[in-house]
């Protein structure tokens, strides 16, 4: 299977973080920015790191960017750079495209271009931390779009030492149970028979309705 090849556009820390991350998983990451001392800072690290203007269509066409498979628009310092960078990556015809926000106006707009694949760092990071303090069950929310996420929870406890098959999680909540942990134990394909235990971290995939709807069960059963 072919490898899937990754452009960073923006080197802000959060355009950095993903770079290097992304790279030290060993896939195959271009790194564009202006600023040619962040080009240089990570060239050591990713596939490809070249100074560019993202909102110049012909350079981004002459790294290449037609032939990625995914590209994150990053930078957000520059609200124009984010829309033409936008603009000039579907009008190469890449058709995996994430965007970084910084507000509302900017997600916005970035979904009547068409971009359904955006994300709020710092929104999201906000949203993490209250779950934790409102229900001090969620230790990790990952939002796949605007309506999915997947989530870690602790069961709750009329769950322990009854088996999935009796729980019947998706028929009652909604959502699928996609891997445990117990400790060091990772199961990543749960059968029906697998029973749930007091210390399991549960790996669930839910629309957030559902989720909500959960989160108040949650609330419910510790009151």
């Amino acid at each position: 299977m072919k490898q899937k090849q990754y452009a960073v556009l923006g080197l802000g820390r959060f355009g950095i973080g993903l770079a290097t991350t992304l790279a030290n998983l060993g896939a195959e990451v271009i790194a564009i920015d202006v600023d040619e001392e962040k080009i240089q800072n990570i060239a050591d690290v990713v596939s490809f790191a070249v100074q560019a203007d993202i909102t110049d269509i012909h350079a981004l066409e002459s790294i290449g960017i037609q032939d990625v498979d995914v590209v994150i628009v990053s930078t957000t310092t520059d609200f124009n750079s984010s829309i033409m960078g936008v603009l000039n990556v579907q009008e190469l015809g890449v058709q995996e495209v994430y965007v970084k926000t910084t507000n509302e106006q900017h997600r916005k707009l970035m979904h009547r271009l068409g971009i359904t694949r955006v994300f709020s760092p710092e929104e999201d990071m906000g949203k993490r931390v209250a779950y934790h303090l409102m229900t001090g069950g969620f230790f990790e929310v990952l939002s796949l779009d605007t309506n999915h996420s997947i989530v870690d929870i602790n069961p709750l406890e009329s769950w322990i030492g009854k088996s999935l098959q009796e729980l019947e999680i998706r028929k009652h909540y909604g959502f699928n149970i996609i891997a445990i942990q117990n400790g060091d134990m990772l199961n990543v394909s749960p059968l029906a028979t697998d029973v749930i235990q007091e210390n399991d971290k549960l790996v669930i995939i839910c629309d957030n309705e559902s989720f909500a709807k959960f989160k108040m069960k949650m609330a419910e059963e510790k009151s």
